[in-house]
This record gives C-alpha cells, structure tokens and sequence, in this order.
C-alpha cells in the first residue's frame, strides 16, 4: 500500500555538537536561527549529544507535543547512530524511514576546520537539502518471515567452539564445520598462554571434549563449506566432508597402524620440525580422537602396495573405500569463527627466514616449547641441537609495515614477552633480546607482565634490525638502529625468533558467497563498530574471533559469546522482520535487458520466465542502488531513495 504524502509535513530538524567536534567549527548558534525560519520546520532544537539518552528523549517528546512528521538529524556519518535515531522514531510510534540523517561532522567540521564561516554554510546547505528530501520520505511496510532454529559455524578454533557451546547450552541445534581433522585451531598449538602462563591445552582440551559430548552440536571436521544460498533466518548449506578412511566409531587410538607405516611426512602441526606418519593423528588431544590417513602421502594411495595399517588394525577400523560426502543443512543462523594464519616470515627476506637453520617464528618457538613438540620441550637450535646461549625477539615481522600488513596484529608484543619469560624461568643464563617499535601491553595484567620481563633481565631495544647475517657457526649478527638515542647497534646471538604477523584466513568462496563487506586487509567488516560488533552487512551473519581482526584469546572467548548471544536473539524471535528499503520494478518500462541481474551482488534479481521482465527478491534485498543506476529505461527503483527524492535534494543545494 503506498502512502498518500501531506502536502506539508511537519518536521523537526536536531543539531547536534558533538562535543566540540562540530560546535568547535560550525557556529551552532546561526545554523540554528537559520533553518528555523525555514518552510515546514515546525522545531528546531540544538544539543550537546542528541545521540545521548537526554537527546533522544528530546527527539521523542518533540515527535509526540509537535505532532511531527518527519525528523531531520545533523550530526556525525549515519554509520555511527542512524539506528539509534531511527529506534527513537519506532518507540515513539512514528515509521522509522521517515527519518534523514546529515553529516555535518565528517563531511563538514573535520575536513573544513580551517575555515568556520564556509563550514557553517556548508552545514546549512546540507540541511537544507535534507529538509527537501525529508517532506517527500514515505513510510514503508515491513513484513515478518520465518526462521529456523539452527545455527553453522564455520571454524573450529577456540571462537568456534566457544561459540558452538553457548548456542548448544540455549537448546540450539549447531553444526560446527572444520576443514582440518581436528578441532582446537591455532590455540592448540599453544605451550602455555599469557599473561598467567597456564597450559593451553589444559584450558581448551576440556571444552574440546565437552563439545563433542554435546548432543545439540554436530561436529564435522575434515569438512569443507562449498556453497551457502538462501537468506537470513533459511540458508541452505552445502557441505563437503573428506574422507578419513577411518571409521571413527571403531577406532581406539592404540597407534599401531602408525607405528608400521613406513612413510615419514613433515608433521605441519610441529610446524614441519618434526616427522609424522602417513596415517596419523594430529596430536594427542585431538578431537575427534581418531586417526585420519593421509592420502596424497599414503603408499596404498599412490602405488596400489602396501597397505600395512589395514593388516595391523585389530578394529578393522581402515576403509579405503571410503568416499567423499556432500551433505547439505538448512539454518537459520551463521556464526563465521574462520581465525587467522601466521604471516609467511619468508617474505620478510632481509630475516633470511628458512634461508638461516637458526631463525624460526614464534609459533615455531611455541611447538619447541611444548613437551608435546619436536624436541620435547627443550630449547634447542635447529642447525646444531644445543641450547643457545643468547637468543633475540623481532617484532612486527609482517605487521606495521607498508610492504605487508599496515596492522598491528595486537598480541605479538605479549607472545614474545610470554616466550622469553618461559625461556627465562627454565635457562636463567641464557642472554635474551628483544627488538620492538613499541610495547602493546594495554590493560593492568599485560603491564605487569611486561614489567616482570624486566625484572627479569630481558633487554629490550627500541629500533628493528634492518637486516641480519649469519657467520660459519650459523650465529646471528643483528643490525638495528636505537630509536631513543640514534645510535647502530651490531649484536650477535645463537638464535632469532621472529614475531609474526597475523593475517586472515583465506574465506574468498564463502565471502563471496554471502556478499560480506571485508576491509583491504582480507578481515571481515562489522556491521558497526561500536553498535554492531559481531554482525556483518548481511543480517544472519555473524563474526567472531580473529576472523574479524587479531585478538587475544580473552577477547576472543569474549566475542565468541557476544555472537553467540546475537545469534540466539535473532533465533528466538521466531520471525524476523524483512529488509524494507528494498528495489522495485516498473514491469511497464523494464526492456528485460538483463542489465540488473548482471551488477545486483546479492543476487537478488531474476528474469521472469514468461515475460522476461526484472523481478526483485526483496527478502535477498540489501539496498545498495547498483541496479538502480544500471537500469538504462529508468524501471528500477529503490524505496527511500527514489528519483524524486534524490533529485529534490539536489536541486535544492543547486538552487542555493
């Protein structure tokens, strides 16, 4: 039903300060007189913080003793508060989208501090022409769908199961899909973890288990997403599961079809220090606890031959006939729980990373420390097998550089400090070195661990080597600049360890899939930083963990359960209301020329199949006015930013 517009709306315009942001630029005072005077505007109201709850309160008791119509709002970019303000419009009984927000912070204010008298005219032309656009804003109707009360998660480390867990304890139906054969990510790697030194796997082996057990979480590892279609509240879901050639239900883990294998492989969960076989099980803890066979490796695989484990397993849990599955769910829900990978060191050549035995990374440094690792726990170089006797750090190998990654990656910092002091606490005579732009250690824990490592007599040195060279016993001379006093520093060491980077798994087909917004960093985009942390652009998604940028494990853990949360409110609403700013066709004027289908990223317009004319799935729908512009006849439109509307907001500054 289309709504028949008053011919002269009454509408209330809101300036707001913003502290000094805008007021400190803009005189207030003379855009307020100003728009005041203006047709239609039956309010006008200055504020320190219209966003604050004072100023909201203003807008909704205004809406109610004015009767009015339309709100207009001038404050800060619309990604930062059009939600709140368009809340105070649904509270108060009025339609939400018979709101206009202007920027007069960002697009005015900031970028013209230098002049006040130009920014305050600027100001009032952009109100001006949102007071134009606002009389010809319509109300739009929402509609209600279903939606299904089960939820994916995508990633297995300890976002993902933190995540898994928390829907699961609300009664939720949870897939959880991982693409290595275990789940535990990066986390499991892990030695101990900062600041309290405890053991990784004594904090994240338990909840691996208890997700397992959870007869709410269907846990599918060795398994990849291949497809997501659908929307918000019913995706469909299809999935690829890789074979183990091991049933899980009949093997026990007793390890004797790993010990008669005959093949050795680099073992990559030891960071390629160490060998495995090629039917193996990731590490001790894994879950599920079952061993998998490694097919490209594997003897029978490759020649038709051997076939040692099959004869040696007394379960007969060995089946190279095992084949590939695709299974396919539907869910109403997706969290993204994808983490991160290390920074390839390799490419910071000046390091000679995998040029020089002795440099490693710090995941390296953290197999080599754990009693699980290649050496068992025990420090010791890869050229020669001794404990060294002076060992270096380098931070931000991969971060903070424009060639790489222009992030912080946040923990670094901490990783290092929580090496050198394990290494402390085991060899107190070895000469430890730490190399840093700047310590990142927010927070009271994280301070006081840094302070520790002082105590402790690791040296830190403000500058990073601008290159290293290594001499016939394969020790290290390092390179740096003091940043404080300016002076080149020459040292030498028996070991480097570099502080990688952390990057963004690699998500292209499932971001792709699901048209998600992700910065040029390759980590996916919130929906608002502040108002929306874990949901994306698209409703039903939602993010956690490093997927959306590096994190430590606490903030991890946390966010995993803030998603969680947002995720179940979503679930236990039963319905969820539909995108209204929707586009729409003209059938009359559309040509059928494809052009629409072509540029929409949400797949969200089809070919009718009779007339060939443009049809619009709003609830796939997202608003962004690609087709809009594409359309050569003009038969697209999109509520709330209709020709007329946008037209009448130019002319408006034009006619200044």
């Amino acid at each position: 039903m289309r709504f028949v517009r008053k011919r002269h709306p009454r509408i209330g315009v809101y300036l707001c300060h913003c502290g000094h942001n805008i007021a400190g630029v803009i005189d207030m005072k003379v855009v307020r007189e100003y728009v005041e005077k203006l047709p239609l505007v039956v309010v006008c109201r200055e504020h320190k913080y219209i966003c604050s709850d004072l100023g909201q309160s203003i807008i909704a008791r205004d809406i109610k003793e004015y009767n009015l119509e339309r709100v207009v709002v001038a404050s800060c970019s619309p990604r930062l508060h059009e939600i709140v303000f368009r809340e105070v419009l649904e509270l108060s009984d009025m339609n939400p989208n018979l709101f206009e927000m202007v920027n007069i912070r960002e697009q005015c204010s900031w970028v013209h501090s230098n002049d006040s008298e130009k920014a305050t005219e600027k100001a009032i032309d952009l109100i001006r022409a949102a007071i134009s656009r606002a009389s010809l804003l319509e109300p739009l109707e929402r509609q209600k769908r279903g939606i299904k009360k089960s939820v994916l998660v995508i990633g297995g480390g300890i976002a993902g199961i933190f995540s898994s867990l928390y829907l699961a304890m609300s009664g939720i139906k949870t897939y959880l899909v991982e693409k290595e054969p275990s789940i535990g990510g990066n986390m499991a790697k892990l030695d101990k973890t900062f600041p309290t030194l405890d053991c990784a796997m004594c904090v994240l082996s338990p909840k691996m288990v208890e997700l397992k057990n959870n007869e709410n979480i269907e846990l599918l590892t060795n398994s990849e997403v291949i497809e997501i279609d659908g929307h918000v509240g019913n995706f469909i879901v299809r999935i690829r599961r890789k074979p183990r050639y091991i049933d899980e239900d009949k093997c026990v883990s007793c390890g004797n079809c790993s010990n008669i294998c005959p093949v050795r492989v680099p073992d990559e969960f030891n960071q390629n220090l160490s060998f495995r076989k090629a039917i193996y099980i990731p590490f001790p803890q894994a879950v599920p606890n079952s061993y998998i066979i490694d097919r490209d490796n594997c003897l029978y695989f490759k020649t038709g031959a051997c076939g040692l484990c099959e004869k040696g397993c007394e379960n007969n849990a060995i089946n190279f006939n095992q084949r590939e599955k695709i299974i396919e769910i539907e869910v109403g829900a997706i969290i993204l729980a994808t983490g991160f990978r290390i920074f390839d060191a390799e490419k910071k050549k000046e390091y000679g990373y995998k040029r020089y035995r002795n440099v490693i990374t710090n995941l390296d440094l953290e197999r080599i420390l754990n009693s699980d690792g290649p050496t068992n726990g025990e420090l010791k170089r890869i050229s020669d097998g001794k404990i060294p006797r002076s060992l270096a750090f380098i931070q931000c190998v991969g971060s903070r550089d424009n060639r790489f990654n222009r992030y912080c990656s946040s923990i670094c910092c901490m990783i290092s400090i929580k090496q050198a002091l394990m290494i402390k606490e085991k060899y107190p005579e070895i000469d430890i070195y730490i190399y840093y732009n700047d310590i990142r250690a927010s927070g009271r824990e994280y301070e006081e661990f840094y302070l520790r490592a002082r105590e402790k007599g690791i040296i830190f040195l403000r500058g990073l080597p601008s290159e290293l060279s290594r001499d016939e016993n394969e020790n290290l001379r390092i390179i740096s600049e003091d940043m404080n006093s300016g002076e080149i520093i020459e040292n030498e060491v028996e070991m480097v360890v570099l502080a990688s980077a952390m990057e963004p798994n690699n998500i292209d087909l499932i971001a792709n899939q699901l048209h998600l917004s992700y910065g040029s960093d390759g980590f996916i985009m919130e929906a608002h930083p502040k108002l929306r942390p874990v949901e994306t652009n698209i409703a039903g998604i939602f993010v956690a963990g490093c997927a959306q940028f590096p994190k430590s494990i606490s903030e991890t853990v946390s966010q995993a359960g803030n998603a969680a949360v947002a995720t179940i409110n979503l679930l236990t609403q039963g319905e969820i209301w539909m995108e209204e700013i929707t586009s729409f066709v003209d059938r009359e004027r559309c040509s059928g020329c494809g052009f629409c289908v072509e540029v929409c990223p949400y797949d969200a317009i089809k070919l009718n199949k009779r007339d060939k004319k443009a049809e619009v799935i709003e609830i796939l729908c997202k608003g962004c006015g690609a087709c809009v512009v594409a359309c050569p006849s003009g038969a697209i439109q999109q509520r709330h930013f209709l020709d007329s509307q946008i037209l009448s907001q130019i002319n408006t500054i034009v006619e200044r």
